[in-house]
């Protein structure tokens, strides 16, 4: 009997290095969908397959490390191109095709561990990963946190504000298309601006003035 409790006890020992190794990272999270996100079945049923087909996710990390490798300040977007409407709740989309922006600060330790972070978060997204780069990424948050701009180099933008009463048009808006990642307190918020002008997905896009954006944050 002793000698179970022993190895009980070893084994709790061993483990708990473990356990805390998987919640040592946290940041803010932005996302940014080429359709409204924030918005009534009606108007989504009528826009599936037709907008929505892509998407930028953005981490900025505030603590911690992935695979034991440190990552406090650093930041990365996954940019993604599909055929259909990402997030469909009635469809599973396998066309997705995706390139990786890295904090170009990062060492390559750093963005080793940041492509791994991200093929976590977004496994469902990163089956075909065309391709890495590197830029300088500027990710900041106002007061609210629904006030956010990105900018990663000359490839990508993002600028969002919170929603307001004037954002409603049929009353019966509610969050139709979810995050593509597990995010904490994710809020809707309005896209002021958001572009894509780089190489690897074969084609560039902007979008103003829609209910497509999230922001939140995320512990692991």
């Amino acid at each position: 009997m002793r000698t179970g409790i022993v190895a009980c006890l070893t084994l709790a020992v061993v483990m708990m290095p473990l356990v805390a190794a998987d919640a040592t990272i946290a940041g803010d999270y932005l996302e940014v969908r080429t359709t409204d996100v924030y918005t009534g079945p009606c108007f989504a049923n009528a826009e599936v397959n037709l907008t929505g087909k892509e998407a930028m996710l953005a981490w900025r990390v505030r603590q911690g490390s992935w695979n034991g490798v440190s990552l406090h300040g650093l930041s990365v977007i996954a940019i993604v191109k599909s055929a259909s409407t990402l997030g469909d709740p009635h469809a599973v989309d396998r066309s997705a095709r995706s390139l990786i922006v890295v904090d170009e600060r990062a060492d390559q330790d750093q963005e080793e561990a940041l492509l791994a972070f991200v093929r976590a978060e977004a496994p469902h997204l990163m089956e075909d990963l065309v391709q890495v780069q590197r830029a300088p990424i500027a990710l900041e948050f106002g007061a609210s946190k629904a006030f956010a701009r990105l900018q990663a180099g000359d490839i990508a933008s993002l600028r969002t504000r919170a929603l307001n009463h004037h954002d409603h048009i049929c009353g019966n808006e509610t969050v139709y298309y979810p995050p593509l990642t597990e995010v904490a307190d994710a809020r809707p918020a309005f896209t002021l601006s958001h572009r894509f002008q780089g190489e690897g997905l074969g084609s560039n896009w902007g979008t103003y003035g829609t209910r497509g954006a999230f922001v939140g944050s995320f512990t692991r």
